[in-house]
C-alpha cells in the first residue's frame, strides 16, 4: 500500500472514531487554557483538571495570579508535580502578559514561546484550541502512535512534528491531533497494546511494537 493511501485510511478511521474532538483540559479562555496546558506537563489531564478550578478560583486572569505569591500558588499545583518551576512560570508570565500584553494572552508562536514555562509544543495547543490557527502539537502518544504506524522514524518529537505536517492535510490539524490521543488512550496504549484489537496497528502497525 502506498503510504498515501495508508495515510488516507487512518484518517478516514481517526474521524470515524472520534468525531468530535473537545479539548481534554477543561478551561474558559485563553489564560485559562494556557495554564492548564502548562500544568500538564508530565501530569494526566484528569489530574490537571481536579486542580486547575482550586487555582482558577483564586485567580483565573493574569491580574489576580500576581496577587499570590509563587508558594501560594505551588502549595495548589502541587499535586500536577514539577510545582516549583511550574509555579514560578505561571507568575512570571502572567506579570509578562500585564506589562507587555494588556493582559491579554498573544496569539503568536514567537510571544507564546517566549513566556516563562511555554515551550513550542504548549504553544501550539493553545495556537490550535485556543486561536483556531493550525498547528500539530506532539505529545508523547503522538510521538509513539506515529511510529508505530511507520509515520515518522521515531528520531525525536521535531522529527515527527515535521512529518506529521508533511503527510496531514493542514485544514485537518487541530482535530487531528486530539483525534490521535483519543484514539492512542482507547486503543494503543504504551503497555498492554493488543494489535489485534487496534484498528490501525492491526493493518498498519510496525511488527512486534
Amino acid at each position: 500500500m502506498k503510504k498515501a493511501d495508508k495515510v488516507a485510511e487512518i484518517i478516514s478511521i481517526l474521524q470515524k472514531e472520534f468525531p468530535d474532538t473537545p479539548v481534554p483540559l477543561d478551561h474558559k479562555d485563553e489564560y485559562t487554557l494556557l495554564i492548564a496546558v502548562l500544568l500538564s506537563a508530565q501530569c494526566t489531564d484528569e489530574r490537571v483538571n481536579k486542580i486547575t478550578p482550586l487555582l482558577f478560583e483564586k485567580a483565573d486572569n493574569p491580574m489576580d495570579m500576581l496577587q499570590l505569591t509563587v508558594d501560594e500558588i505551588r502549595e495548589i499545583i502541587k499535586p500536577c508535580g514539577l510545582s516549583p518551576r511550574k509555579s514560578k512560570a505561571i507568575y512570571d508570565l502572567s506579570q509578562i502578559l500585564m506589562d507587555e500584553h494588556g493582559g491579554q494572552v498573544p496569539a503568536s508562536f514567537e510571544s507564546l514561546e517566549a513566556l516563562p514555562g511555554v515551550g513550542h509544543k504548549t504553544a501550539s495547543v493553545v495556537m490550535a484550541q485556543a486561536f483556531n490557527v493550525p498547528a500539530f502539537p506532539v505529545d508523547t502518544h503522538i510521538h509513539r502512535l506515529m511510529y508505530r504506524w511507520g509515520l515518522s522514524n521515531g528520531k525525536n518529537v521535531e522529527q515527527t512534528e515535521k512529518d506529521a505536517k508533511r503527510l496531514f492535510p493542514k485544514e485537518i490539524w487541530n482535530d487531528l491531533h486530539l483525534q490521535i490521543i483519543f484514539f492512542g488512550r482507547k486503543y494503543c496504549p504504551a503497555r498492554g497494546h493488543k494489535v489485534e484489537a487496534c484498528p490501525i496497528c492491526s493493518k498498519h502497525g510496525r511488527k512486534g511494537i
